[in-house]
């Protein structure tokens, strides 16, 4: 039997369905997310909801918030279910339900209704996850996009904006001229320094239109930032079958995630914050090593293992990582690559980390794809491989398997795999890379010399010749023996 989830439904879960072990009419909200995707709702919705559970922080509830169409969609399954959702853990061992009831409202997606709420003073802490490319960066320079349509809007109508950033920066106006001290704005997105870009965006606006606020917003205003991991598929028919059948629940926006999640800040929340540090997060006085372990390790390792195995031919993460040759060379890699690059953490074993990202890649529950990885590699590449690259030459530290990946990522631009089947792109300059790619078969100096992607780090005369090497043995020898080659030593 199923039944529609909604508060009423908490009194008839399965067996093995858990839900929310407080009293949810006596919670009180004190963040205000702006958001409310997947991500959050498998993430911060579920620490605070067990945060709730031990009796704890129970004016710290959430009111969800968003500025986009896909937000109002949301809002509307999610109000049908009283706001509540089911959130599924893919462990291998054994799937696990747990109905969220951290959120006790949403607000419309309307501006001067969400500036209203977040001037009330319950709400101490603004938190987002508008998506990595929702912070109006500037591709070019990497700094703020002032030149951006809705940033021009908001500059020019700072009392009634349309972004998120210029509706907390109306908020903070109104709090400051009430005399009520401003909330800290806390992103959970998969930025490195995501408070520090955040502080950047929201002042960048503020200065186009009013240069002192934003020095006040600078001086008074808390970016903190933080570190966020979960991986969390888009939720399509099969999920919401899955928590009907298995679960008994007709849930509109259920969440499946894999059963591992972290969550590191730094403290500085001059409002207050819960105590999410009784339930498995981290605030430590610098974020930054904790990003550069997950940037380079895990999301090194995503791209490691990308462009292996979309040659190999595979199409799933985990029937990847099944084959010896490409677990093989993402554990040499991370382990005498990537991990000399690192600092030392206390109390943090790179081994162990290494260990746990082989396991989450593996976890055939998540259904994580190859193509997925393989996406936008011009962006993602100067982001996650080559400036790990770049220490590693000025150590004089090992490179060659770095260089390799590069390797493999310009095979893969060709646009074949290694039986002759056809790459689709996947790439807003596919084009230019597959022709580039094409050229270098001959000449590797004609992929290197893309300067958007490598910058001035093409002419490095190791890098060059340990690439154009690469890519000789991979056209000549494949794929497989390449790898084996490396890992052999």
């Amino acid at each position: 039997m199923t039944i529609p989830l909604n508060s009423a439904a908490l009194a008839h879960l399965a067996p093995g369905v858990d839900g929310p072990a407080y009293d949810r009419a006596a919670l009180t909200g004190g963040i205000l997310h702006i958001g409310v995707g997947n991500f959050h709702r498998a993430h911060m919705a579920v620490y605070l909801d067990r945060l709730f559970g031990l009796g704890q922080g129970h004016d710290w509830a959430i009111i969800g918030a968003g500025v986009r169409a896909g937000d109002a969609a949301m809002r509307d399954r999610l109000m049908a279910q009283d706001w509540l959702c089911t959130v599924v853990e893919l462990d291998p061992a054994g799937l696990s339900a747990r109905v969220i009831g951290s959120m006790i409202d949403f607000l419309p997606v309307d501006g001067p209704t969400i500036i209203a709420r977040m001037t009330d003073p319950a709400i101490r802490i603004v938190s987002l996850t508008v998506t990595e490319g929702g912070y109006f960066i500037d591709a070019k320079t990497d700094g703020f996009d002032t030149d951006h349509a809705d940033i021009a809007f908001d500059a020019a109508n700072p009392a009634a904006p349309r972004t998120a950033f210029g509706m907390i920066l109306a908020a903070l106006r109104a709090r400051r001229d009430a005399g009520h001290a401003p909330f800290t704005v806390l992103s959970c997105d998969n930025l490195p320094e995501n408070g520090h870009v955040t502080q950047r965006t929201v002042t960048g606006l503020a200065a186009l239109s009013d240069p002192d606020f934003a020095d006040w917003v600078a001086a008074n205003v808390a970016f903190p930032n933080s570190m966020v991991d979960c991986i969390t598929p888009a939720t399509s028919d099969r999920e919401r079958q899955m928590v009907a059948d298995k679960f008994g629940l007709i849930d509109a926006a259920p969440v499946a995630c894999e059963p591992f999640r972290q969550w590191v800040l730094e403290d500085h929340f001059p409002t207050g914050r819960p105590a999410l540090e009784a339930v498995g997060a981290q605030f430590v006085p610098n974020v930054a090593q904790f990003e550069l372990m997950k940037l380079r390790i895990l999301n090194g390792g995503h791209a490691a293992i990308a462009y292996s195995g979309a040659l190999l031919g595979h199409h799933f993460v985990h029937d990847a990582m099944a084959d010896g040759r490409i677990a093989g060379w993402l554990d040499h890699l991370t382990r005498t690559e990537i991990v000399p690059t690192l600092h030392p953490i206390p109390g943090v074993s790179y081994d162990a980390y290494r260990a746990k990202i082989a396991e989450r890649f593996s976890n055939p529950e998540v259904g994580d794809t190859i193509p997925r990885l393989c996406l936008d590699g011009s962006n993602r590449q100067p982001k996650f491989i080559l400036p790990v690259l770049r220490e590693a030459l000025v150590k004089n530290s090992p490179y060659l398997g770095l260089c390799l990946e590069v390797a493999l990522w310009c095979r893969y631009c060709a646009g074949t795999d290694e039986a002759g089947n056809v790459i689709a792109p996947n790439d807003d300059n596919a084009a230019d890379l597959r022709a580039r790619a094409h050229a270098a078969r001959d000449d590797p100096a004609a992929f290197l010399s893309n300067t958007v992607v490598f910058g001035d780090l093409g002419a490095d005369a190791r890098f060059a010749s340990a690439f154009g090497n690469h890519l000789h043995a991979l056209w000549s020898r494949g794929v497989a023996a390449v790898l084996a080659d490396y890992v052999n030593g």
